[in-house]
């Protein structure tokens, strides 16, 4: 059987062997109940301490504002529900959301259930290279707003967002309006999951009070993520039964999958920049070659996107049976984010760039990774070309 070639790391990568080691050991020897008072217990305890300090570490925060998930679509919706709970419980009648239209769903569902809830939303749109601006962000903001959620990194396109710009212009807003109906509002939240691999993603260093990242995007454990939420800023839980992660998150914890988490943090962090520069050389040859191709067009800015995201329209395909075609050469891609694979119709996120429903029914996603290699490449454009020789 030929090797199969796995372009796909954005839906989820292989679970690194150092962070597998390191979970064996929280699996079979120290697996009491963290909340125990007894020996093992303890041991527990400290181990989930130990993960949650490298973590915060490694971010350059404090521990305490690391809580412990079940991913990234949990943190997504502790953030935006937790924040909306806590602004009503002040007396903010209707609370008001700012985020963008090509949002990952975990972000766009919730704040559909929050509007069914008398919740205000605005859904920002970016602009047809997949950039959003940071004044058409700062624009919306008025007196109502509690929240302002802008994901880093887009997990279809991998464009990569100013946010750092709308940290700083949200900062100056909240000092300088009188507006405003708390000091502490509007929060910032961002979506990290898809950059974590290759930018930096230190909160204070982006200037969010609230951070998303998930294990399954960083080569950790899947079922495993965190919610940075920054000391003091005012949050509620969303689920309840115990006081375990601050009271935000109840249940016992899954030590091993925190210690995994950490673990692939760590791992990511330290081969980050030579990763990204080793994906950025073969990302733009495979773009370069496939613009050759007829019919092919890239989606998203051409620079200002992840070293391993390729996505493009091709004239004429479906995408869902292109996908189809390239498994059976060996070749695993998306058509998009793995979470909307069951909706019949095209892409939202290449819609929200003034595409039409047919370029968006003509996308495919080619994600690489760690172990993508220049042959792969080699590979798959071969494979695309001679699939769209063949259909002509």
């Amino acid at each position: 059987m030929k090797k199969r070639i796995y372009l796909d790391h954005a839906a989820t990568t292989p679970t690194d062997e150092k962070a597998l080691k390191v979970m064996s050991t929280y699996l079979t020897k120290v697996y009491a109940n963290a909340s125990g008072l007894h020996a093992e217990g303890v041991t527990a305890k400290k181990a989930l301490s130990q993960a949650r300090e490298k973590v915060a570490r490694l971010l350059e925060v404090r521990s305490e504002e690391i809580i412990f998930t079940s991913g990234g679509t949990e943190s997504d919706n502790l953030a935006l529900s937790g924040v909306i709970q806590k602004a009503r419980g002040s007396g903010i009648r209707n609370p008001h959301i700012i985020t963008t239209s090509f949002e990952h769903s975990a972000i766009l569902e919730t704040c559909k259930a929050l509007e069914g809830w008398g919740v205000q939303v605005t859904y920002v749109n970016p602009e047809a290279d997949g950039i959003v601006r940071p004044e058409k962000i700062i624009k919306e903001i008025k007196p109502d707003t509690v929240l302002v959620s802008v994901m880093y990194a887009q997990n279809e396109i991998g464009t990569i967002q100013p946010i750092r710009d709308i940290a700083r212009a949200i900062k100056e807003i909240k000092t300088s309006s009188y507006k405003l109906k708390a000091n502490s509002y509007p929060l910032f939240h961002t979506d990290a999951c898809q950059a974590a691999n290759y930018l930096d993603v230190a909160p204070n260093h982006l200037g969010v009070d609230l951070m998303t990242l998930a294990g399954s995007k960083i080569y950790g454990p899947k079922g495993s993520g965190i919610l940075f939420a920054r000391h003091g800023i005012p949050i509620s839980p969303i689920m309840f039964g115990g006081e375990q992660e601050r009271g935000l998150r109840p249940g016992t914890e899954p030590v091993y999958l925190a210690a995994g988490f950490a673990e692939a943090l760590s791992l990511t962090k330290a081969i980050r920049e030579k990763e990204a520069a080793r994906l950025e050389k073969m990302r733009d040859c495979f773009i370069h070659m496939l613009l050759t191709l007829p019919g092919v067009r890239l989606n998203g800015h051409a620079s200002k996107r992840l070293p391993n995201n390729v996505n493009v329209s091709i004239d004429g395909i479906d995408n869902e049976f292109f996908v189809i075609q390239l498994d059976n050469a060996g070749i695993a891609c998306a058509t998009r984010s793995a979470c909307k694979t069951n909706e019949d119709k095209g892409s939202h996120v290449i819609l929200s760039l003034g595409k039409t429903d047919k370029e968006a029914k003509e996308s495919i996603r080619f994600s690489l990774g760690r172990s993508t290699t220049k042959k792969d490449i080699e590979q798959t454009l071969k494979v695309v070309r001679n699939l769209l020789i063949a259909k002509r």
